[in-house]
């Protein structure tokens, strides 16, 4: 692999990349072959069962970000330079990651595979179907949707009252036709007419289930205790009480399975699990984690969009289910980004202006108030842009020496692991200390006041306003008993307020929670903010536009 003095994308630098045999990346990680299941010669699944040692020992570094831009941060590409610059320190360490989803792809965020040369290979298959995990959770969440429908239509034995059905079917894909549907349409035989709708299957309790789960009998009891919907006598009905738990579980049991794959310098990686951030918790699956735990002495992980929502979830959530905690946490911002929470447009990121930088300089300085509040001393990640000037950069260098905040520049977009030198040796200076990591809130405490923890705590609001509805919803809650769980806050990414155009760090709001709806197989209690969907839709030129594929069936313009 050699750089050229043209611009390569990010597709071209990962088709010019030479990957090894996946067998030798497992023989690196410590994986026996006993435990390696092959998808080809790059990619394989791993049997956690099948591994020789049972410990899950290793220091746990989480990367985030400051709230994104469409300038960019580039968390991922972070994450991956990091783990190969730990690498080029001879520190035996694996990057864990979560798949892609389709509908980010196809639509406008792009891949979630890094970037430049701190990449994961193979990129394009990744970005695509994979080893074919969110199928299998897709098709699992329609599988128990069927039941559901045909349970109804055989007699419904257990009563269902279908106006309180709160199964949604999904589609890995961004589809706004697909929110509000009708369906059973046709006649009798076609089954009960009722209302539906689709979320995104990253955002369907399936997939957080799998991202939770420990082992698939932690994961099939997970199923079970999934709350379907309410009988006429508004009594909950679980997937238990239709007896499919086990069915389900067999639809995901390969699946289950992590994916090992590579980094462009040849760094084991674990691929597995891809909530959004957004509107769930954001974070690759427990089962990876762990898996990588047990064969590496350090795991650099990421939590989706910025620390206000995956990180806030990988602390409250993640890892209190998985029973870690993180060593230290990686902050990522660009001067860029910057500018634009500082008052820039995007047209104008290329101008020296280190007055916009100065002012968006408050978002970054509420995400490590946030880290901070859990306990942890973060590390700011400043990713450089060609475009960066000294002036710019010496601003955000003076603002953490002033506020006694580390700090390290990264070039790993450029260089690779070489750019992340710095940042890893930041790394390796903090991670053997101990810190006193301790989530926001206690789990039994009632739901309103954990809400207003979290908006007050790391989103820096003032209150929370509860509509009707999600009252009358906190009260059903309360009445089953289901009460005593974390809460998964779906909230813009853009905004540390549940308003996409308050950017850098608004003070005075009130986040207004419209409607709160229980995920007991995931253990914890999404609350709806603002406008935030469950299904997004496909913006006015998406990306899928510019994507083809050649005669020789190698992926064209796939970012």
């Amino acid at each position: 692999m050699s750089k050229t003095t043209q611009p390569l994308s990010d597709l071209e630098i990962s088709q010019n990349a030479t990957m090894r045999p996946i067998t030798e990346i497992a023989e690196i990680a410590g994986i026996p072959q006993e435990a390696l299941e092959l998808y080809g010669n790059y990619k394989a699944k791993i049997n956690p069962l099948k591994l020789n040692n049972t410990t899950s020992s290793a220091k746990v570094v989480l990367v985030t970000a400051i709230s994104p831009t469409p300038a960019g941060e580039g968390k991922s590409t972070v994450t991956v330079g990091l783990a190969d610059a730990l690498n080029q320190l001879n520190e035996k360490v694996i990057v864990a990651l979560r798949e892609p989803s389709l509908g980010p792809i196809m639509g406008m965020k792009g891949g979630a595979t890094g970037g430049g040369y701190a990449q994961v290979l193979p990129m394009d298959d990744i970005n695509l179907h994979f080893t074919g995990d969110i199928h299998a959770i897709t098709t699992a969440n329609n599988a128990l949707a069927a039941l559901i429908d045909n349970h109804i239509q055989q007699g419904n034995v257990l009563q269902i009252d279908p106006r309180r059905i709160i199964w949604k079917r999904c589609l890995d894909m961004n589809d706004r036709a697909l929110r509000n549907i009708v369906i059973g349409l046709g006649g009798p035989v076609q089954g009960t007419p009722r209302e539906d709708g689709f979320d995104i299957t990253v955002a369907s309790e399936i997939m957080a289930i799998f991202c939770l789960a420990k082992d698939l009998q932690d994961l099939k009891k997970r199923i079970s205790d999934i709350v379907i919907g309410y009988t006429y006598q508004r009594e909950p009905v679980f997937v238990r009480d239709l007896g499919v738990e086990g069915a389900l579980t067999l639809l995901l049991r390969d699946a289950f399975k992590p994916n090992l794959v590579q980094t462009i310098e040849g760094t084991p990686a674990i691929i597995h699990g891809g909530p959004f951030a957004n509107i769930a918790h954001g974070c690759n699956s427990i089962a990876a984690t762990n898996t990588a735990r047990k064969l590496a002495d350090i795991v650099v992980t990421e939590a989706g969009f910025g620390a206000d929502l995956g990180a806030e979830k990988f602390m409250n959530i993640k890892a209190m289910q998985g029973g870690f905690k993180p060593s230290t946490v990686v902050i990522v911002a660009t001067a860029r980004a910057l500018k634009m929470h500082g008052g820039a447009l995007k047209t104008e990121l290329k101008a020296e202006n280190v007055e916009a930088i100065t002012k968006g300089i408050e978002n970054l300085a509420k995400h490590v108030d946030t880290i901070r509040n859990f306990g942890v001393e973060p590390i700011i990640a400043l990713n450089r842009f060609i475009t960066d000037t000294e002036e710019e950069l010496s601003a955000i260098l003076n603002w953490c020496r002033e506020n006694n905040v580390k700090i390290a520049l990264t070039n790993v977009w450029e260089e690779g692991g070489k750019g992340g030198i710095e940042l890893a040796k930041r790394v390796l200076s903090v991670i053997n200390e101990e810190n006193n990591f301790t989530p926001l809130y206690d789990v039994s405490a009632p739901i309103e006041e954990k809400v207003r923890t979290i908006v007050q705590k790391v989103y820096g609001g003032m209150d929370v306003h509860f509509t009707d509805k999600a009252l009358k919803q906190i009260a059903q809650i309360e009445k089953f008993g289901w009460d005593a769980l974390p809460i998964c806050m779906a909230k813009t990414q853009y905004s540390l307020s549940d308003q996409p155009t308050l950017l850098g760090r608004p003070e005075n709001f009130t986040v207004t929670v419209r409607e709160i709806i229980p995920k007991l197989g995931a253990k914890f209690l999404v609350c709806l903010t603002g406008d935030i969907m469950t299904m997004p839709g496909l913006p006015k030129s998406p990306a899928a536009l510019k994507m083809d594929v050649d005669a020789e069936g190698n992926a064209v313009g796939l970012f």
